[in-house]
């Protein structure tokens, strides 16, 4: 061993050496330190020698650890075993030797992003890839930091007396309400931050209009990020205007007006134009695109995505199999909404064996093929309406029909249904179970193309 340590290779040798000068603070390290966090070959090797030996429950000492550390094939001497447990007096301060060790890795993991960062740009990557990259390594190496943190019982208590203090003062911030009462009941308030929810459905069955009230409620108060990978943003725009306007969609985006509509549909854009909805401009994204996107946008309340689907793997997982790379990318959005903290709304396709069956109302076994999507999720939604079925020529556009909201999973709460009202010609979706309440109880903020 040299006679000139850093600072850096002080601290971890001094954990090693109190779990040789005391075995008993093991379990200590392990909540905070991996094998990987050791810098030194022989540290990592005592490290792991010492974890082999207590899997198995057998006796550790300075002895021991040695000996098992040989018979796993490491080269440390009986020298520095010594040595380690003469510059380590004693195990007390093994607490700030760990704290040491972790901040001195996440310096070194810092600047190697750093260094990522600068050779990327040097050599002229794509920003977007930069800061996906970039944004990426750094939610892994803030969770990196809080690994080893333990919640006492007090702080998890208090915690959660502090949500409460702020639901009871009407300011909570711990969800986010989706604007539809009957939806808000089912799911105990409404989207969890740090939540993953699907809202899933056969294709023309109203997700991306549902998806698209929600996200313009919200907008009212708070940004909301639509990332949409299947329509243009002249097209989301489109569907927004016939909501206020009652204009259908399709005369919005292929017809002539007439100068009444004209009126109408300025004041609407004007309307839509305050709302703090984004859109991506990309029509292909990756997760950690998302949240590239998302990092840009200040005060971010919730991220919908539109649809599942269509989100772009990570090129090393493009050679498994679809099951692989959807189970991925669906632990990829749970991770990033706990980053973010805030909830994520992810829009669904079902398979078409749901056609198949005479009850043709979505179930959880319809998610099978979407890899561990549904074991993600906090909350499953779907959507069913009996006129969807029906012969088209039967049924008129510009007629609401009853929308079936089944929240089908919800990890927090309870499950059940509710109905809302879905005007096809012209994407209005509003309420229908509360329908005989007053107007003052609906919050100003979600009174979006009336209810």
């Amino acid at each position: 061993m040299k006679d000139e340590r850093t600072c850096e290779a002080m601290a971890e040798q001094s954990v090693i050496g109190s779990i040789l000068v005391d075995p008993r603070c093991l379990p200590e390290v392990e909540r905070s330190l991996r094998p990987e966090d050791f810098r030194l070959e022989a540290d990592r090797a005592l490290y792991e020698a010492a974890q082999a030996l207590e899997r198995v429950g057998d006796k550790l000492d300075s002895v021991t650890i040695l000996d098992q550390a040989w018979k796993m094939g490491a080269q440390v001497s009986r020298q520095y075993v010594l040595e380690l447990m003469e510059i380590t007096p004693t195990a007390a301060n093994v607490g700030e030797y760990i704290k040491m060790t972790k901040e001195d890795r996440l310096r070194e993991a810092l600047r190697e992003t750093a260094g990522r960062i600068l050779e990327g740009v040097d050599s002229r990557e794509a920003p977007a890839a930069v800061l996906a990259a970039a944004g990426r390594s750094l939610d892994d190496l803030t969770a990196q930091g809080s690994v080893g943190k333990l919640v006492s019982p007090m702080e998890g208590v208090l915690a959660f007396l502090n949500q409460r203090d702020a639901v009871e003062k009407g300011d909570a911030k711990g969800y986010v309400c989706t604007g539809y009462m009957a939806l808000d009941e089912l799911l105990g308030g409404g989207l969890l931050n740090s939540g993953l929810y699907l809202l899933a459905a056969r294709p023309g069955m109203g997700k991306s209009t549902l998806a698209l009230n929600i996200a313009d409620r919200v907008a009212q108060a708070d940004p909301v990020l639509y990332v949409s990978l299947e329509m243009d943003n002249e097209q989301l725009s489109a569907k927004r205007i016939s909501r206020e306007t009652g204009i259908p969609t399709e005369k919005l985006l292929m017809q002539p007006l007439t100068e009444h509509e004209e009126t109408k549909m300025a004041q609407a854009a004007q309307k839509l134009a305050k709302l703090s909805l984004w859109y991506n401009a990309a029509s292909t994204v990756t997760v950690d695109d998302i949240g590239a996107l998302a990092r840009g946008i200040g005060g971010l309340r919730l991220i919908v995505v539109d649809y599942f689907g269509k989100i772009l793997p990570p090129a090393a997982a493009r050679r498994y199999g679809r099951y692989e790379y959807t189970t991925e990318i669906s632990g990829a959005l749970k991770n990033l909404a706990r980053a973010l903290r805030i909830p994520i709304l992810a829009l669904c396709q079902l398979n078409r064996e749901v056609e198949a069956r005479q009850d043709k109302r979505p179930q959880l076994s319809d998610l099978r093929d979407t890899g561990a999507l549904e074991q993600d999720a906090d909350g499953v939604i779907f959507l069913y309406r009996e006129d969807y079925y029906a012969d088209r020529s039967t049924v008129d556009p510009k007629v609401p029909s009853v929308l079936e909201v089944d929240l089908a999973k919800n990890r927090h709460g309870d499950v059940g249904r509710c109905s809302l009202a879905f005007t096809r010609a012209s994407s209005k979706i509003t309420g229908m179970s509360y329908r005989r309440r007053v107007e003052e109880e609906v919050p100003e903020q979600f009174r979006i193309g009336g209810r």
